[in-house]
């Protein structure tokens, strides 16, 4: 066992001392030499045939009859009636196309072995006030760790002092530098260019984003899709039926050549690596992109779906309320926001720090006598001016009269607003209009997924109905649906599959985990819970909502690349068989066909690692489709 490995582990070696063999054998047939052109045919035939009959008796011992035992009876039947040139180029074509699939495979995971040599080994961490640098498999969750300019983040976690500009395409795809600050989450293996942090660690080793995206694309490459099943079923039985073939044709004819040319020429080579680099190369193109694609069954299900379901916040919006509208009645803009940011600074309210993370300011005024009304808002004093922060309710408590706001009050609220009413001194001074904002590319995004040939877009929210439908209408949704449940969302689905459509569902929360497990391809947004992430078949790393198209189409390429590579390899047994029978194809000249044939499958799957999506015509309207049927 141990000689089989050693000479299995020198496959490129002995193909490399083959081909010369060979060439040294034409060689002296040019000089004349014919003893020395039978030795070197000889000697190549049996060190190339070396590594091919081992493969041939281990596929054996465990009962398949694989490609390599048709590879082996033909160079022995080569071999036996004296056909030295034929058994060495069979066993050279045959290595020399092995090592070429084994290279193109290796290239097109270089998106995993990248991925691994990023993955941090060092870390600072901070421990009875000093700084200590260990490996990073020591690190625990809670410790505080210091990262320096140009230095990895070792773990998941949290900024608690510094801040600084991050590279982390490592991580979501994207190239540019992010700005981070104290109480902003970092990841795992991004890189910090410039500035110091201290971070303190939420997640470590293979529990980080990073160490998940490794673990992601490294079962999914492994995994198989239903056309690399079919291949697998098809050699199973292929293989035998052209042994028999060979067989009857020999034993018919009398013509032990023509049966051992049959086995040479019925290898479905190119049939055999077509579809794994395809597959391979597809969610290596993905994993560069940011988008996690976990196996290839996954590949031609996506390919196939015809009905997009989101999720509203988080998916289709930000998931962040911001400050969207800002309305001034009295006295100076900037004053009255300074003093509206200081009172909502002593809030915890989401509205509230809207406001505040709307305009930084240097220094917030200081606020007195402050009283939190429940459900109403803020009473407070500042610079000796009486100071309501609030909702409607509350103003309208104080007497404070709203007329001058009325339409911009009843407009905002149609358009999904949340309102904070700013009085000063009885007076109505500011309304500021807060939402939570459509994602910038998401119209586009849906234009883009249209054209590519989605035909619905359903929207599912636990949000109300009226905010429902200003998003869903804006985004040209073919059908909404407000106020549901998990399960709500969960039997949606279900009724929608019933009626034949293939259905994706793109969400983000714990609450979208059960409609993401039960749809034909559940789509998790990266900055996500971990069990929408775990639950689901595809990930966008970086939450790019338009990254959807690139993983669509790159889903169609694929399949269709499959597809292409399956029609080559038949195309060439059947050209092989045919010539072979009227008298046009020989052994050497067959070989020829059949290793170009692997060669051609091959560089047709390496077209799809700089595949990229074509930007469509944005210029085109998305219409609003009918509902269901």
């Amino acid at each position: 066992m141990k000689l089989q490995q050693k000479i299995l582990r020198q496959e490129s070696t002995i193909t490399a001392v083959s081909g010369s063999l060979i060439i040294a054998a034409f060689i002296s047939s040019g000089l004349h030499f014919e003893a020395g052109y039978t030795l070197a045919l000889i000697i190549a035939s049996l060190l190339g045939g070396m590594p091919i009959f081992i493969k041939a008796y281990q596929a054996l011992r465990v009962k398949v009859i694989s490609i390599d035992l048709l590879v082996s009876l033909a160079v022995v039947g080569a071999f036996f009636i004296g056909e030295f040139n034929e058994s060495a180029l069979v066993t050279f074509l045959f290595l020399f196309g092995s090592l070429l699939e084994q290279k193109t495979l290796e290239k097109t995971r270089l998106a995993i072995k990248s991925l691994t040599k990023m993955v941090p080994k060092r870390a600072f961490v901070i421990r009875s006030g000093k700084v200590e640098e260990v490996p990073v498999a020591q690190v625990k969750v809670s410790e505080q760790l210091f990262v320096k300019t140009g230095g990895q983040v070792p773990v998941d976690g949290v900024i608690t002092s510094g801040e600084g500009y991050l590279n982390e395409a490592s991580v979501t795809g994207e190239a540019r530098l992010i700005h981070k600050t104290k109480g902003d989450f970092v990841f795992a293996g991004t890189l910090l260019d410039n500035g110091t942090l201290h971070v303190t660690a939420q997640k470590v080793g293979e529990d980080t984003t990073f160490g998940k995206i490794i673990a992601l694309v490294e079962e999914a490459q492994d995994s198989k899709s239903k056309a690399e099943r079919f291949i697998d079923r098809f050699a199973k039985f292929y293989t035998p039926f052209v042994f028999i073939l060979a067989l009857f044709v020999g034993i018919i004819s009398r013509d032990l050549s023509l049966g051992i040319t049959i086995l040479v020429l019925g290898c479905p080579g190119a049939l055999v690596i077509g579809v794994p680099v395809s597959n391979v190369a597809g969610i290596g193109n993905g994993a560069k992109s940011g988008i996690l694609l976990k196996g290839g069954e996954i590949l031609d299900t996506f390919s196939q779906v015809d009905t997009f379901v989101f999720d509203k916040t988080g998916t289709l919006t930000t998931g962040k309320t911001t400050v969207a509208t800002l309305k001034n009645y009295l006295g100076n803009q900037e004053e009255n926001l300074h003093i509206l940011a200081s009172v909502e600074k002593e809030s915890e309210h989401p509205l509230g720090k809207a406001i505040v993370n709307y305009q930084m300011f240097e220094k917030y005024l200081p606020v007195k006598n402050t009283h939190v009304l429940k459900g109403r808002g803020i009473k407070a004093e500042v610079l000796q001016h009486q100071i309501l922060v609030g909702n409607e309710k509350l103003l309208q408590e104080a007497g404070v009269n709203m007329d001058i706001a009325l339409k911009d009050q009843i407009l905002l609220q149609e358009n999904a607003h949340s309102l904070v009413y700013l009085a000063v001194d009885g007076q109505l001074a500011q309304l500021v209009g807060i939402k939570d904002q459509v994602r910038p590319r998401a119209k586009a995004t849906l234009r883009q997924l249209k054209k590519l040939g989605i035909k619905n877009f359903v929207m599912l929210t636990g949000d109300n109905e009226k905010t429902a439908e200003i998003v869903g209408e804006n985004l040209g949704m073919s059908e909404i649906h407000g106020g549901l449940l998990p399960a709500d969302k969960a039997e949606f689905i279900t009724q929608v599959q019933k009626t034949g459509h293939k259905v994706a569902f793109v969400g983000d929360g714990v609450n979208d985990s059960p409609a993401i497990a039960l749809a034909d391809i559940g789509i998790a947004m990266g900055n996500g819970t971990d069990v929408a992430v775990e639950t689901s078949d595809v990930v966008l790393m970086n939450s790019d909502f338009s990254k959807l198209v690139h993983a669509y189409a790159l889903t169609k390429k694929t399949v269709w690349n499959m597809k292409e590579n399956i029609a080559i390899a038949v195309l060439t047994v059947v050209f092989l068989l045919v010539g072979l029978i009227f008298g046009y194809i020989y052994m050497a000249s067959g070989m020829l066909v059949h290793e170009l044939s692997i060669f051609v499958v091959i560089l047709n799957g390496m077209r799809l690692i700089p595949y990229k999506v074509k930007k469509l015509d944005g210029n085109q309207f998305f219409k609003k489709k009918e509902v269901l049927q």
